[in-house]
């Protein structure tokens, strides 16, 4: 498995092999988590996993910037983000 870009497919292989099901009923496994989890931050809803982190929407202000490549000042407009927190436990593994 290729560990510095996880797919949606090495995803479900990995779940198939730990669980023994077939490929395609994990695919669909990981399609449902994916859709709902898309559905909860499209209503504006936290999602918290325990041991892992939230997911959350965070609104980001209006704000000046410059084009990297022409240096033109610019105005970012107000947007929608999606956020990760991660817990505590998550932290501490990462930076053992």
């Amino acid at each position: 498995m290729n560990l510095s870009n996880l797919t949606r497919r090495e995803l479900a292989e990995a779940i198939a092999e730990r669980l023994g099901f077939s490929q395609s009923s994990c695919a669909d496994i990981v399609d449902s988590v994916f859709d709902t989890m898309k559905q909860t931050l499209l209503a504006g809803e936290p999602i918290k996993i325990v041991h892992f982190g939230t997911f959350s929407v965070r609104s980001k202000s209006s704000r000046n910037g410059r084009n990297p490549r022409t240096g033109e000042a610019i105005t970012i407009k107000k947007r929608q983000t999606v956020g990760f927190r991660p817990s505590r436990q998550l932290r501490e593994e990462i930076n053992r």
